[in-house]
């Protein structure tokens, strides 16, 4: 970019950030204009019907120029010194010049543009009869065009004015309906979050619920051969020991987590999720519906946490549930399982339609898929990608760890 127009856009921004100095230049302008018309030019006397330029012809001009820069802030007040120092101008017999005739344009303009309707409409009814009587009062002979024609340019100088102003009012209204819309959308995914973490907790309950009663019968166990057979209670003890930490361990991923009163009347779900044991019955099902699936596994396959265990499962269903939706008819997907030496790397691609798969939801919650596997992964310290694959289709790749 040129120094000349970055100064030019430099100095347009900082007339645009201060309204009263540009219109302060805009009377210059006239003025620097005009006032030599006023000055130099001699209009034809016609036998005294025209006065020459003086002082007061000057003063006038001046005065209606300058009340320019505070037609924003003022402009009925400015409107009624532009029609005062035309009405003063043409009672003094001097002869229309350029600075009189555009503050007057320019006013009429500004009341149209910066008021409501009943005082702009006001404006405009008291510059057209000034206009008018200004016409019938200036010395010779005027004929009917020259009323139409200057009634007409009023007119448009206060329709242009008004359209400007609902512009404006146009542009404010989808500003605040785009800001209204962001905060919606702000709101549905917090939503979309709480009622994720609320599934993903009830989830997580299930869990900890199994090992809380595997602890109980344990602990039982233990009470009732404790004097008989110490060995057996030992043992029972250490089960109880394992147990209850992996219990805690999945506790402490759901701290924070808010049910909703809905979620609290499901407490007689207590049969332990499905995990990636589940996988190859999942991915019969899947084949049911057409859609090919392969299922590859390497690495030496090892149990994660139960939490993990679940958080796997449901990623993998939920990537199919998206490529049934999105990929077509004539779609392939692949799920990978890479089980490393601390953590597990789950992957699902396919070669279908590619980016509409991003857009995975329902009709009702638009989104809330993509949201719940961010959460889910994000719950067990995991990281997830999700987006196009090279070549088309779509991939979702998430790495959780496989401790707790």
């Amino acid at each position: 970019m040129s120094p000349r127009i970055h100064g030019l856009r430099a100095c347009r921004a900082w007339f645009r950030a201060r309204p009263p100095a540009a219109d302060a230049l805009l009377g210059a302008l006239l003025l620097a204009v005009g006032l030599p018309q006023a000055l130099l030019e001699r209009p034809p006397q016609d036998g005294g019907v025209w006065a020459g330029p003086d002082a007061r012809q000057v003063a006038l001009l001046v005065i209606a120029s300058a009340a320019l820069a505070l037609r924003r802030r003022f402009p009925l007040p400015v409107l009624v010194i532009a029609v005062g120092a035309m009405v003063a101008l043409t009672a003094g017999r001097y002869p229309p010049t350029v600075p009189e005739i555009a503050a007057f344009l320019v006013a009429v303009y500004g009341v149209a543009a910066h008021r409501p309707l009943a005082r702009a409409a006001l404006g405009g009814v008291v510059a057209l009869a000034a206009v008018l009587a200004v016409l019938a009062a200036t010395p010779g002979d005027v004929g009917l065009m020259v009323f139409l024609m200057n009634g007409l340019l009023v007119a448009g100088a206060w329709v242009l004015g008004r359209n400007l102003r609902m512009r404006r009012v146009y542009f404010a209204e989808l500003e605040d309906r785009a800001a209204r819309l962001e905060r919606a959308r702000g709101t549905d995914a917090r939503a979309a979050r709480i009622e994720e973490r609320s599934r993903i907790a009830r989830e997580l309950h299930d869990v900890v619920a199994h090992h809380v009663s595997v602890m109980t019968v344990q602990a039982g166990a233990a009470r009732r051969v404790i004097d008989r057979n110490p060995a057996g209670a030992r043992e029972a003890m250490s089960t109880i020991e394992e147990v209850g930490r992996t219990a805690l361990s999945e506790m402490r991923r759901i701290v924070g987590v808010l049910r909703t009163e809905r979620d609290q009347g499901g407490g007689g779900e207590l049969a332990p999720q499905p995990g990636l044991g589940d996988v190859g019955e999942l991915l019969e099902h899947v084949r049911e519906t057409g859609l090919a699936v392969q299922l590859w596994i390497e690495g030496e396959a090892r149990t994660p946490s139960p939490g993990v265990d679940v958080a796997a499962f449901r990623l993998i269903q939920e990537a199919l549930t998206n490529t049934l939706k999105h990929a077509g008819p004539a779609a392939r997907a692949w799920v990978r399982l890479y089980y490393g030496e601390r953590d597990l790397t789950v992957e699902i691609e396919d070669d279908g339609h590619g980016t509409a798969t991003i857009s995975a939801d329902d009709a009702e919650s638009p989104g809330h898929g993509l949201v719940g596997m961010y959460e889910r992964v994000a719950l067990f310290g995991g990281e997830l990608r999700i987006g196009p694959r090279v070549g088309g289709g779509f991939g979702v790749r998430a790495r959780f760890p496989l401790e707790a």
